[in-house]
């Protein structure tokens, strides 16, 4: 695993991007950035679990370099097709990468498409986008959203993790500023989160937990509850 220090040095900042550099530290980076990385991966896996259905399709939307679909082939006893859709070939490479090092029998495959356009969603007891939906432009998420509950089989689900804003601006700094200090402890510097913060300004747009959960709503998922919550990160389970 290659070390994070894409933004060690001190440089002219541009807006984040999936390209080759960032996936080659990919891994790194959610292990230092996302707060318990890890546990998310295994509750995501073991909810999947609980909803996948045999001879149905489980998707990872925005899969980067494949290491949730990994976690939902390893954690899913039926007889699925595992798809992961990402719009950075370099992630898709990673992630080809990482499924033949780890000898992946099941059914999988890899498809490069973009969250923006209309995706083809069939079949699906369970879809995934984890830390992917912030990504994709406000203007196009209720069609994402969309999408995939229309791609979902009755009792199917979503489960979304995203980094959220707090309803109380107050609470809001607090967990900013919390969430700045887990990255110091895990070895960023206070230039590294600086310059992370203004690359990922126009790109990461996050809604409030009262708007994301609006949105499953919206969409028509008849169940909707939160089943993670650290400080300003959030995740959803909804089901149809």
């Amino acid at each position: 695993m290659k070390k994070d220090h894409l933004f060690f040095k001190k440089s002219t900042v541009v807006d984040f991007d999936f390209g080759e550099k960032t996936a080659e530290v990919f891994e790194d980076m959610l292990d230092r950035s996302v707060p318990l990385y890890r546990e998310l991966q295994r509750m995501t896996g073991e909810l999947a679990n609980e909803f996948a259905v045999d001879g149905t399709q489980v998707y990872d939307l925005g899969c980067s370099t494949g290491t949730t679909l990994h976690t939902l082939c390893e954690s899913i006893e039926k007889s699925v097709t595992f798809i992961g859709i990402d719009n950075s070939e370099a992630m898709l490479e990673k992630a080809a990468d990482h499924f033949r090092c780890k000898s992946v029998s099941k059914e999988y495959q890899f498809i490069l498409d973009d969250l923006n356009e209309k995706l083809d969603i069939q079949n699906a007891s369970v879809v995934v986008l984890n830390l992917t939906l912030q990504f994709v432009r406000p203007l196009y998420r209720e069609l994402v959203v969309r999408n995939i509950y229309s791609g979902l089989n009755e009792n199917g689900c979503l489960i979304l993790v995203e980094k959220v804003l707090g309803n109380d601006s107050l609470f809001n700094r607090q967990f900013i500023r919390f969430y700045y200090d887990m990255k110091k402890r895990n070895g960023y510097s206070d230039m590294e989160i600086a310059q992370k913060r203004e690359a990922l300004e126009n790109v990461l747009v996050p809604y409030r937990v009262d708007e994301n959960i609006e949105l499953l709503n919206k969409q028509g998922f008849s169940h909707v509850d939160i089943f993670f919550k650290w400080y300003n990160f959030c995740g959803f389970l909804a089901v149809k």
